[in-house]
């Protein structure tokens, strides 16, 4: 069973195994973007659960956790671009970047609501005796 970072963020977390289903598309890109459009649409798309991960990680500062959800949310913007970038030259068809890119919406949504009210992820501060 894979480890996730916080009971909370479960249903979350099974969105963002979604950057597999982009790096399965990526495969079928041209080998002539390999060093580019490929690399950098799989950077970005597996990043963000990356910055997520390291959030939770360090939800008992709410600075670094709402930076770390702010970064999680840029690097979702630039999955967005990619792919937006591979349906224009033709790597993906536009149903399935429309597709995609509505995903990564709904995961931007959520960045965003987590950064904008980090309170309820917050650990609370133990008292020191």
């Amino acid at each position: 069973n894979p480890c996730y970072p916080c009971p909370i963020a479960f249903g979350f977390w099974l969105r963002l195994c979604r950057a597999v289903e982009i790096y399965e598309f990526s495969k079928s890109f041209p080998r002539a973007e390999k060093t580019s459009l490929t690399d950098q649409i799989r950077r970005a798309s597996r990043s963000v659960s990356g910055q997520i991960a390291e959030g939770f990680r360090r939800r008992k500062y709410e600075a670094a956790f709402t930076n770390k959800m702010n970064e999680a949310e840029g690097e979702a913007a630039e999955t967005q671009v990619g792919l937006e970038y591979a349906v224009k030259c033709e790597y993906l068809s536009q149903e399935n970047g429309l597709r995609l890119h509505k995903m990564v919406d709904q995961i931007i949504g959520k960045l965003v609501t987590m950064a904008n009210h980090p309170s309820k992820r917050i650990l609370s501060k133990s008292k020191k005796e």
